[in-house]
């Protein structure tokens, strides 16, 4: 067959496959199998693949961190620490509807900085937020909306399973990649922040009970843990104290302790946190073994250079390249998974932006996490971005009918447009990465 026509006739089998519904995993494994049948490779090159699995994942001490943050994340949300917390702030902050939104974006980011689970994020603020959201005279819209991408930051803001994956498949150090996004994921949250504000200045104060007058002592007790959680543990890893994966231990053994610090630990909640982190572990493992699978003879069949040839032949410069790539990227997370985009994608386009000189002084390691972050950013985009984010689902499976359709598409649009200018200035300015 034609060198361009294989590689082609292989993306488009997995992409149907996947939006048939056959599992992601499934589907780029098979996809290998079958193309190393009909292409002119040698059946030998199956035991590459078996080499390569062993290597990239099955032998890959970073992802021991995945379980670990996980888990961590489940025992604070299970044990009933992380909805303490938004209590907590929202009794700290609400007196205000500005102050309850502020609230609601500031759990958000503790949760994004102990979980980095989008799912369990959107569901908590959801559950815990809308109905003092609403009580404050919020529309629908802006608490779909607020609600949506607050939950979001748990895949931006470190230690983000995400960022995890993205160093892996640049070939960057993770520590480097995690302080690249501290500032990014900052710099929504104040655009977030300033656009709530906005909407809401002008709506009535709210009135507070006796209980929810707590004031600082109250906000320091209910929040104060576990945000010394999340500083030991993203500080140990961005100073260089502690790899990853061994942070991801001490973050573990944290939220247990907090758990116990509060009088909630129980052993059966600590057996189901492990339970749904085995599982989520596995899901991820997978969808790696089947990436990588397909990855390995999509190069052989040509695919990488296919991608390569047609990106550099735009023929305006790198920064035309870089914009072709966010734009696939953005148009790719409306169908799949930030995992999917993150496995196929990274290992053929970082080579492709490594080779490219931006003007702006990056090389190496450098232009890779600007370029990884970026990526993330925007994939962090897809997840609220209609028909398809997948917290626009998480939302509203979690509110049934309190919100609907329009207007959570509605609500999300401002802030779909907050996260675009976020990529602009990022390019235009490395060093808020760097």
């Amino acid at each position: 067959m034609s060198d361009v026509l294989l590689p082609v006739l292989m993306a488009v089998t997995t992409l149907g496959a996947i939006l048939l519904g056959v599992r992601v995993a499934i589907a780029l494994a098979g996809s290998a199998a079958v193309f190393i049948l009909v292409s002119d490779l040698p059946t030998a090159f199956f035991n590459l693949i078996v080499s390569r699995i062993y290597a990239n994942a099955l032998s890959n001490w970073l992802l021991v961190a995945v379980p670990m943050f996980i888990f961590m994340g489940l025992v604070l949300e299970k044990s009933g620490v992380a909805e303490r917390a938004l209590k907590g702030a929202q009794a700290a902050l609400g007196g205000t509807p500005a102050g309850l939104g502020v609230s609601v974006l500031v759990i958000g980011v503790l949760l994004a900085a102990s979980s980095g689970i989008v799912g369990a994020s959107v569901v908590l603020l959801a559950l815990l937020g809308l109905p003092r959201l609403r009580e404050a005279g919020y529309p629908n819209s802006l608490s779909a909306g607020l609600l949506a991408s607050s939950g979001t930051l748990a895949i931006l803001i470190p230690p983000s399973v995400m960022l995890i994956v993205l160093s892996d498949q640049l070939k960057v150090p993770v520590q480097a990649m995690f302080a690249g996004a501290l500032v990014p994921g900052l710099i929504l949250v104040v655009f977030y922040g300033v656009y709530t504000v906005f909407r809401t200045w002008r709506l009535p104060r709210l009135a507070q009970s006796a209980d929810e007058q707590r004031g600082v002592m109250g906000l320091l007790v209910d929040v104060g843990p576990l945000v010394l959680l999340v500083c030991c543990v993203l500080g140990s890893i961005v100073t260089g104290l502690a790899t990853p994966t061994e942070a991801s231990g001490v973050g573990a053994f944290g939220a247990i302790l907090i758990t116990a610090l509060y009088g909630r630990f129980r052993l059966a909640v600590v057996m189901d946190a492990a339970r749904d982190a085995v599982l989520a572990t596995a899901m991820v493992m997978f969808v790696i073994i089947g990436a990588t699978c397909f990855s390995a003879v999509f190069k052989g069949v040509g695919g990488d250079s296919l991608i390569r040839d047609n990106l550099l032949a735009v023929g305006e410069g790198p920064w035309a390249v870089l914009f072709v790539i966010m734009a696939l990227i953005f148009v790719l997370g409306f169908v799949l998974d930030w995992l999917e985009i993150s496995l196929i994608l990274m290992p053929i386009l970082g080579p492709v932006v490594a080779g490219l000189d931006f003007g702006n002084g990056l090389s190496g390691d450098a232009l890779l996490i600007w370029f990884g972050v970026l990526v993330a950013v925007n994939l962090q985009t897809s997840f609220i971005t209609p028909p398809f984010g997948f917290s626009l689902f998480y939302l509203r499976g979690a509110v049934k009918d309190q919100l609907d359709t329009s207007a959570v598409y509605r609500g999300v649009v401002p802030f779909i447009a907050l996260q675009l200018l976020a990529v602009g200035l990022l390019m235009a300015f490395p060093m808020l990465i760097l």
